[in-house]
């Protein structure tokens, strides 16, 4: 069966996102000041074939941990 997973991929909190910062500096230069803050990432969708639900998970957490995120800078979430 093929499933469709989202893996979300965001800057870790505690760091600091300069690609939003820059982004949040532009909106402000535009007058948008309601926006404070802005933190960019990624989100990928991925076509899984694989015997189950959880599998497909499983296959595409092991996708995030070896290439699509990096965990030292990154967190990720997975959904199907």
């Amino acid at each position: 069966m093929t499933y469709t997973v989202q893996v979300k991929v965001m800057p870790l909190k505690e760091l600091l996102d300069p690609q939003g910062k820059a982004v949040l500096g532009g909106l402000q230069n535009l007058g948008l000041n309601q926006v404070t803050d802005i933190r960019i990432g990624k989100n990928i969708h991925l076509q899984i074939e694989a015997e189950s639900e959880s599998k497909a998970k499983a296959i595409a957490e092991e996708a995030a941990k070896k290439l699509l995120a990096n965990e030292v800078m990154e967190y990720f979430e997975v959904a199907i």
